[in-house]
């Protein structure tokens, strides 16, 4: 008799996993993957698609499990998930992370918002939700966010062993890096427990997330000669809040300096600067604020402050657009402002 709860037609249970590059939804794949097929004897498959591997790009993890009888020859990308896991709540502002969900199915996000919200930014209209803290959790046990969210999948996928899980966990980390098997453990046995659940019933003619493959607005017949950039100063439009790993640097203007130690390291034009005079009546520039729309949460300038002017704190939904100081382009996109 089968334990899979659900099959597509071709006889997988399908988990999409939407993350960006530094949370480990490629090594929480892995080992999902692994604990499936090692622990259950399940026949399983696991892959990634990411592009430059770089931090805070945006990540897919896929996992498909199938009875041990049936042979995996599909190595597609999963477009119809029974359950995806959401690593970073802001990825749906740049990324369709329910694109293809069936219409009876989960949705797992790391988050501290409450049900409502989730539903209102996800478009969820029926299924069931689930939400962990596994940011907190994280930084609570000093681990990573990857190990909260699968305890958190294993109590959803119920029909896996989460003592397979452990040992996985244990496999993994107990030669390299043996003091942190035990948080690692207890992160997982965290996230399995405190993940909270909602379902919104489902209609009987209910039908699942239509899925969507964007496709480039100029491809081969239409890119111009050159690869010519049309716009110039285009990356000024660029939205780089949905790379920040739920961390975020504070100013404090009282403790502020002005030295440009912090602007020195940015790597994203964050800092916004305006001409003023000191004390004596010499010009100089002040540091107004930060750009948030351009800061990834590196927080180099926080290593870098050589007061207390700069904290790292972790981040709200709702402060980065309140304490937004924008910059002040003459030219946008072609044209002057």
């Amino acid at each position: 008799m089968s334990i899979l709860p659900k099959k597509n037609s071709l006889g997988f249970f399908e988990i999409r996993l939407e993350s960006i590059g530094g949370l480990g939804a490629n090594l929480a794949g892995k080992m999902l993957a692994e604990a499936g097929v090692l622990g259950l004897g399940l026949n399983g498959s696991n892959f990634s698609s990411y592009g430059s591997e770089k931090k805070g790009s945006p990540v897919k993890s896929f996992i498909r499990f199938c009875d041990e009888e049936v042979e995996i020859r599909d190595h597609s990308p999963i477009e119809q998930p029974h359950v995806i896991g959401v690593f970073h709540e802001a990825l749906y502002k740049t990324v369709d992370v329910i694109s293809g969900l069936n219409s009876d199915g989960i949705v797992l996000v790391n988050s501290t918002r409450d049900f409502s919200a989730i539903k209102e930014d996800l478009q969820i209209e029926y299924g069931t939700l689930a939400i962990v803290d596994a940011l907190g959790i994280a930084v609570e046990e000093r681990t990573k966010v990857n190990t909260a969210m699968l305890g958190a999948l294993f109590r959803i996928c119920d029909f896996l062993d989460p003592d397979a899980m452990r040992s996985v966990i244990r496999k993994t980390f107990e030669k390299k890096y043996p003091h942190l098997v035990e948080p690692n453990i207890r992160t997982f046995d965290r996230g399995y427990h405190e993940v909270q659940f909602r379902t919104f019933e489902t209609p009987v003619d209910a039908v699942g997330k239509t899925f969507s493959r964007l496709e480039p607005a100029l491809g081969y017949e239409t890119q111009l000669i050159g690869g010519i950039i049309t716009a110039q100063g285009n990356s000024i439009m660029k939205d780089l809040s949905g790379s920040r790993q739920g961390f975020l640097p504070e100013l404090d203007q009282d403790a502020c300096i002005h030295c440009a130690a912090c602007d020195n390291v940015c790597p994203d034009y964050c800092f916004v600067w305006g001409e003023g005079e000191d004390k004596r009546g010499r010009k100089q520039m002040f540091l107004k604020g930060i750009d948030y729309q351009y800061c990834k949460g590196c927080l180099k300038c926080v290593e870098a402050c050589p007061t207390t002017a700069l904290k790292e704190i972790r981040e709200t939904i709702g402060f980065a657009e309140e304490k937004q100081v924008k910059h002040d382009f003459p030219y946008v996109a072609g044209g002057i402002s």
